[in-house]
């Protein structure tokens, strides 16, 4: 992270330099005059890092999935031309010809760092990415451990599993367990293991070690257990994998004045804009609706928004009038005979869904959160599925975490898929993520993925 962070600073702060360098002429005043020039370098090379920890692009590979790091270095690269472009309005150079030239040689700096980022995976040597992983259990949640692992990561090394003392039946092919006979401390240190992830079946009666973990712990390795694992690397909480006690004593689901108040103002502005931008486009729906098909443009429907609340959304109607004539709610299916042409078109694109920005406006929703459920569902999955009722603890969304990961859900298996990166948002939502989630949300809609 230390080396990233250097050659990122001296990068942006070399390219600026060097060229003014070259241009004055070596005397005091023009040695004076770099000094004054070069700190345009070190305000944009702090504030471009700056941006780049808050969104995670200096944690190391595996931190993140391949496609947040994508994402997330694109946003960075949009944040950073942003700030060039601020600072050398703000406090130009004395020349506009090298004012420009400063500029260019910047972003094209910036756009070589998006391209490396992007395409670290296929161009850097695994040894520079590689993590090695001692999954510290040999049942069931070890084999889900390691099965996400080799399907998501590929800067993982698995080195094995190891079984705890009170675990007698295995998921794990033999081969890939490691033989009793050593400590874990020793297998540690022998198998140059980076990382544990405790996947025990059983934790009663002893069955940890908790003096070798310890050990390893201040060794450098790190330890963490099954749902921490999942959280940090796929940006889920599974919920084969969750307990309570793990919910209520670990960070996060921070509720504060001022991330609220930050929250609603960003969505007050931003909806005012996009409604803006989007009548147009309104406009022309409503039309296309009215002539294809008898009805209302508009269609309300009752959902359950914050600490379980109901309200009525509004969205753009695309299907026809007595879709559910027999009074039975159901979800929307892949080829629904309900949907009407125009419908098929709005819901690809996500047009069907501005007229929520009123629902922003009016304060029953967010720009950014868990998508609000109707009423007839949120009471059979409440009982259903574990912690559903979480989801309601924040604002529901126009648009989520749950969206730009996981495609549109039509079933109660998928709902559950969707909740656990519900849960990961309603525990670790802050400002950048909620940009993130914004700028993945562009890509879904101009891919029309996951649309039904």
């Amino acid at each position: 992270m230390l080396f990233q962070i250097v050659l990122d600073f001296t990068l942006i702060f070399g390219v600026l330099i060097f060229p003014l360098m070259l241009h004055k002429k070596a005397n005091v005043s023009a040695i004076e005059a770099i000094f004054f020039d070069s700190g345009r370098g070190v305000i944009i090379g702090f504030m471009v890092i700056l941006v780049n920890i808050f969104l995670g692009l200096y944690d190391g590979f595996g931190k993140l999935a391949i496609g947040q790091i994508r994402a997330r270095a694109v946003l960075s690269f949009l944040f950073s031309i942003a700030i060039i472009y601020g600072v050398f309005s703000g406090i130009p150079l004395n020349s506009s010809m090298q004012n420009n030239i400063s500029i260019m040689a910047l972003v094209v700096v910036m756009g070589c760092m998006l391209a490396v980022r992007v395409l670290a995976l296929n161009i850097l040597p695994i040894k520079y990415m590689r993590r090695r992983i001692l999954i510290f259990g040999v049942g069931k949640r070890a084999h889900i451990v390691g099965k996400a692992l080799k399907n998501n990561d590929p800067s993982i090394e698995l080195v094995g599993y190891f079984a705890g003392l009170q675990e007698h039946d295995s998921d794990i092919s033999e081969g890939k367990i490691i033989p009793k006979g050593e400590t874990l401390t020793e297998i540690v240190k022998k198998n140059q293991v980076d990382e544990i992830v405790v996947a025990l079946s059983e934790r009663r009666g002893g069955s940890m070690p908790m003096r070798e973990l310890l050990d390893c712990k201040l060794k450098g390795i790190k330890v963490i257990d099954i749902s921490t694992h999942f959280e940090q690397y796929s940006g889920q909480i599974r919920l084969d994998t969750l307990y309570a006690g793990w919910l209520i004593f670990s960070g996060g689901f921070n509720q504060g004045f001022m991330r609220s108040g930050i929250k609603w103002l960003f969505d007050m502005i931003a909806a005012v804009i996009l409604l803006v931008m989007a009548l147009p486009v309104m406009a022309m729906t409503a039309a296309l609706i009215s002539i294809e098909s008898s009805g209302p443009i508009f269609y309300r429907q009752a959902r359950v928004g914050r600490n379980g609340r109901v309200f009525n959304v509004i969205k753009f109607r695309s299907m026809y009038s007595d879709a559910e004539k027999d009074g039975t709610p159901r979800w929307a299916s892949a080829g629904d005979s309900r949907i009407t042409r125009v419908g098929k078109f709005i819901r690809k694109m996500r047009i069907d869904e501005l007229p929520q920005l009123f629902c922003v406006l009016k304060g029953d929703m967010s720009l950014v959160g868990p998508r609000p459920e109707r009423p007839y569902f949120v009471e059979r999955l409440t009982l259903e599925i574990p912690y559903y009722a979480v989801r309601h603890s924040i604002k529901p969304g126009l648009t989520g975490w749950a969206q730009v990961r996981y495609h549109y859900g039509a079933s109660v298996e998928d709902t559950e898929h969707k909740l656990q990166y519900d849960l990961y948002y309603v525990k670790n939502h802050s400002w950048f993520l909620d940009l993130v989630i914004l700028f993945e949300t562009v890509g879904v809609v101009l891919t029309g993925k996951g649309a039904q």
